[in-house]
């Protein structure tokens, strides 16, 4: 058996993100720390846990279902007008949390939401309509980039939406002996992780939604990357697909666990994943390989960079009304310099804020170097387009 807690890269996590973890643990779990990690709510960005018996809502997330997804097209990045392209992404497509799709579109995934196994997600149905097909606020992204052949990628970074957020809270209500629809609070990031016994009738429920949500979250990105392709006039080639906050059935080391990834990407042996880095850094679509610090890794890698800095330090606090500021403390990322520089570097950005900027981030190489010997790299893909909900986005399901 292996330790109950293994780390990638512990010189470079924050100790609080460490302690975290370990808080998640019990006697009966595996952990694993991703060299990307730091703090988050009830668990680390980056932790990923095998529980025996339990299934940890703090472990998913509140963006049930979060993942990436890329997509080779058969076009070069030089014969594109990458500048036009980018107008008519942010122009066709919903940026923005809690944003409606510009252009609605229909779904089979509405049906399975429509006939829930959890009546309560049945609720959800209107939200789910509205916001199918857009990309949300903070890191999420549509991006396209060139790979070291010159072909041109498509790469998105979103979740479940409004959907997936209000399952978590009422999951979260559900856990303090509310009901479903109660208006409660998220918690401070410090609480225990909020667990439900597996084979209980919450965590049977639970795991029901977070299934559809992971459908709904699939249905999104591929809505999304259909309409950038259309955008484009391409053809998709080859497709890298798969969730980061989610929780699967999986067996290692000869038992069965309940595997929680929050901001982990599976990497079973040849298992593609698509890991993004900041609006200014390459990009890698990866391959999992099979190693002993695979298994002791459950297979799992990083997500993205990871942060180095709060979004409050780097882009200070705002407050806005009707899309207008109204009050604000400025934060220590000069987000103009910043745009000049990605300017510099060939790289169009549409929207996007301080909170952002590739300083925030570490570095996608040093990361990825801590996890070498379980996953090898198939493309690195440059950044030519970037587009991301600005700083005056505003939730108006939640505000």
């Amino acid at each position: 058996m292996p330790s109950s807690l293994t780390i990638f890269g512990q010189e470079i996590i924050d100790a609080n993100a460490i302690e975290q973890l370990k808080n998640c643990l019990n006697e009966n779990s595996i952990g694993v720390l991703t060299a990307d990690a730091h703090y988050g709510y009830g668990h680390p960005i980056g932790g990923v846990v095998g529980y025996k018996d339990k299934i940890s809502l703090s472990g998913v997330g509140f963006d049930i279902a979060c993942g990436n997804k890329a997509v080779m097209t058969n076009l070069m990045a030089k014969d594109i007008d990458t500048p036009k392209i980018m107008i008519e992404i942010v122009r066709q497509i919903g940026f923005g949390v809690g944003r409606p799709n510009p252009n609605p579109v229909d779904h089979p995934v509405f049906d399975k939401i429509a006939n829930a196994e959890f009546h309560y997600q049945r609720e959800l149905l209107k939200l789910a309509r509205e916001q199918l097909g857009t990309v949300g606020g903070g890191n999420h992204f549509i991006d396209l980039f060139e790979d070291e052949a010159g072909r041109l990628w498509i790469g998105v970074h979103f979740g479940s939406r409004g959907f997936g957020y209000k399952t978590t809270m009422g999951f979260i209500a559900i856990s303090q002996g509310k009901s479903f629809r109660a208006t409660v609070q998220e918690g401070p990031m410090n609480e225990p992780p909020i667990l439900f016994d597996a084979t209980s009738e919450t965590g049977i429920d639970y795991i029901a939604a977070i299934q559809l949500a992971g459908e709904y979250a699939y249905a999104g990105r591929n809505t999304v990357v259909e309409k950038v392709l259309e955008i484009l006039g391409a053809t998709s080639i080859h497709e890298v697909h798969i969730h980061h906050n989610f929780a699967w059935k999986e067996e290692h080391f000869g038992e069965k666990y309940w595997v929680v990834r929050k901001g982990c990407t599976p990497a079973f042996p040849a298992q593609q994943g698509f890991v993004g880095a900041s609006m200014g850094d390459d990009s890698v679509i990866i391959e999992g390989i099979d190693s002993e610090k695979s298994k002791q890794a459950l297979y799992s890698t990083i997500h993205g960079a990871g942060r180095v800095m709060s979004r409050r330090k780097a882009a200070g606090k705002k407050k806005w009304k009707h899309g207008r500021l109204i009050r604000a403390n400025d934060g220590v990322v000069n987000f103009e310099a910043v745009k000049a520089q990605l300017k510099q570097k060939g790289i169009v950005l549409r929207g996007g804020a301080a909170d952002e900027a590739p300083e925030v981030y570490k570095k996608l190489d040093e990361v990825l170097k801590f996890h070498e010997g379980t996953i090898k790299i198939l493309h690195r893909l440059k950044p030519i387009g970037v587009a991301m909900a600005d700083d005056r986005s505003y939730d108006p399901y939640k505000d």
